[in-house]
């Protein structure tokens, strides 16, 4: 037996050292839990992940909230679940407050200056080493091609994208799984746990009650044209697709903030992805920012501050309670879902059209970082970006070629990466 009050602690400190993105949280937790605790055996790790990887929300919090249940049951989810969000949702928040008050000081400009020329490593990284492992036959390879074309130039929203081949995955896996990369599905699963379908509609009345009740509480009192109705609805709208984590949602959620909403600028997007990569906790938790600034901007009937730290934590609620509500509702299905081969075929697929949305996010952060002069152009269904290369910031072109020297020559860490580019950043800025 493990006490719960130590899994707590543990839980504590992954949520305050879960640096890297999913794949160094994953890596952490797999050290403290298998290695160090020995509290979960390897091949129950590994089938927990491939679990987590079938539904949408950030991989590495579902973990945590899997294991944790495996643990200590529904309490052990919730600790687990909660304690991995927390710290990092607290720092964000400290963070975010610093943007909006310490604008016009140079040395924060300069700092988020250099931070977007390491975004742009970033995420070219991050299409870089999610194509290597998804891109697994020519099927894929075509599918994250034509998502590619249909988010760019066709400006398709996300979710279409993600439907269409998640049905294009399913089909295919029944007869040809050899063409999404799948070997043959895992035999001899448990038998059903009794009281499954209980269980599951319990935590999913539950949850949903949880979920919507914070934004229904909005509408009844603010009206559902204010912006905590609007962020609610969004972000609740995000969390349910967001497959692929945070990369592949930015381009579309970008879309939506700037262009749809007014929250924000380009930019101001490509800042908070920065903040998000420096700092513990889900990547995805680049959305409290969204949040927070949208609800700082409109802030009636509130205080500005307030409005922020408001839409701030609606909208982590809104992106962490749906993800955790689904692994309690799926769990006790979880051997019959590791061996659905239909289910491994719609997520390799999905992951597929990720790369060519990640493709699509790449391109949009340099434009909107390096070129001061940009035009989107309608011609009938058609989309595109114009820009001057003329406007092409030179500064920014120079760090940018400087932190790719660090990801890709020098193998620097991407927290070291960040800081570094940041105190270039304010070198460049405080001497010009």
């Amino acid at each position: 037996m493990i006490p719960f009050s130590e899994a707590l602690r543990v839980w504590l400190k992954i949520g305050c050292i879960g640096f890297g993105g999913p794949a160094g949280q994953i890596a952490l937790m797999h050290r403290i839990l298998v290695d160090e605790k020995k509290w979960v055996e390897e091949e129950r790790y590994l089938h927990a992940l491939n679990f987590c990887m079938l539904l949408p929300g950030p991989e590495a919090q579902k973990l945590a909230t899997y294991v944790g249940w495996l643990l200590h049951g529904v309490r052990g989810g919730l600790a687990a679940g909660i304690l991995f969000v927390l710290p990092g949702a607290f720092v964000m928040l400290a963070f975010s407050l610093l943007y909006v008050l310490g604008q016009g000081v140079p040395a924060v400009d300069g700092a988020l200056f250099g931070i977007k020329a390491a975004v742009l490593v970033i995420v070219v990284e991050a299409l870089i080493r999610i194509g290597r492992r998804s891109l697994k036959s020519r099927l894929l390879l075509g599918l994250a091609g034509l998502a590619y074309v249909g988010i760019f130039f066709f400006d398709l929203p996300f979710p279409l994208i993600v439907a269409a081949a998640a049905a294009v995955g399913f089909v295919v896996a029944k007869t040809s799984p050899g063409l999404l990369g799948l070997k043959a599905a895992p035999t001899g699963a448990a038998p059903p746990a009794p009281g499954r379908w209980r269980q599951a509609a319990q935590a999913t009345a539950i949850g949903l009650v949880l979920w919507w009740a914070p934004i229904i509480l909005v509408v009844a009192t603010l009206g559902p044209s204010h912006v905590l109705a609007d962020i609610g609805a969004f972000f609740s709208k995000l969390a349910v697709v967001s497959f692929g984590g945070a990369y592949a949602l930015l381009a579309y959620m970008a879309q939506q903030a700037v262009e749809t909403y007014g929250w924000m600028s380009a930019p101001e997007m490509v800042d908070g992805l920065g903040l998000a990569e420096t700092l513990p906790g889900p990547l995805i938790k680049v959305t409290q920012f969204v949040g927070f600034l949208g609800a700082y901007r409109d802030a009636e009937p509130f205080s500005p501050l307030l409005a922020g730290i408001l839409g701030s934590a609606l909208t982590t609620w809104v992106t962490f309670t749906p993800p955790m509500l689904l692994i309690f509702a799926g769990a006790p299905f979880v051997e019959q879902l590791r061996s659905n081969q239909r289910l491994s075929g719609a997520l390799a697929a999905i992951t597929a059209a990720v790369v060519g949305v990640i493709l699509n996010l790449t391109i949009w952060f340099v434009l909107h970082v390096l070129f001061a002069q940009i035009a989107e152009v309608r011609a009938g269904p058609l989309r595109w970006y114009e820009f001057d290369p003329l406007s092409i910031d030179l500064k920014a072109a120079a760090l940018a070629l400087v932190a790719a020297l660090l990801a890709f020559r020098l193998h620097r860490g991407l927290v070291e990466m960040v800081l570094i580019m940041a105190a270039l950043g304010i070198v460049v800025r405080l001497a010009t």
